[in-house]
């Protein structure tokens, strides 16, 4: 049987988890501009000294989630590169499960991903914070493939790609039922052309 955390750390990450479907809520019902911080930690039970302890701001609620899958990726591993040749072509195929794994826990719950989206579309603001969680997905992809001996330029091509396949794939359908199968034909197609062209 596995020990549980502290207490204490079992109470902040349910603070946390609250603070999180409160603002889910809220935006949803009355739109971003129309919530604050105070109505967050008033839905969540909590003090706003207890929502600035988990949150900068509201926008950092909105993309707690996405903080939450970026934050797994430093920790990812590309399993065995030991007979690696250093291609894109190769780096894409390394990169493809991390990804595809990324896009099926986005997708987990769908309701909340649509919500999510449409909350984006609505606000220039969610706009231009999300431009820059998706390009820090992409740098941290590209330093993954560097940890793991790639040139730079290799890594830095190859994240900016992965990318490209998991945002043509949310574009596409916008279903988070087939973000994954839609994402994993963006790679596929890639790597199939790439095989093309050797």
């Amino acid at each position: 049987m596995s020990a549980q955390p502290p207490l204490v750390e079992r109470k902040q990450r349910q603070a946390r988890e609250r603070i999180v479907r409160a603002a889910e809520e809220l935006f949803h019902e009355h739109g971003f501009d129309a919530v604050s911080v105070s109505d967050i930690a008033e839905r969540a039970e909590v003090g706003r000294t207890t929502f600035f302890r988990h949150f900068g701001n509201k926008q950092e609620v909105a993309f707690s989630r996405e903080q939450e899958l970026l934050d797994s990726l430093t920790h990812a591993d590309l399993g065995d590169t030991s007979r690696r040749t250093g291609t894109v072509r190769e780096a894409l195929a390394q990169l493809q499960p991390i990804v595809l794994n990324l896009c099926a826990r986005i997708a987990t719950d769908s309701e909340s991903y649509v919500r999510h989206f449409e909350l984006i579309e609505r606000n220039p603001e969610l706009q231009a914070r999300e431009a820059i969680k998706t390009q820090q997905a992409a740098n941290l992809f590209s330093a993954l493939l560097t940890r793991q001996g790639y040139e730079q330029a290799v890594a830095t091509l190859s994240g900016q790609v992965a990318l490209a396949c998991y945002q043509s794939a949310r574009r596409l359908s916008g279903d988070p039922r087939t973000l994954v199968d839609d994402a994993r034909q963006a790679f596929d197609r890639l790597l199939e052309e790439g095989k093309h062209q050797r």
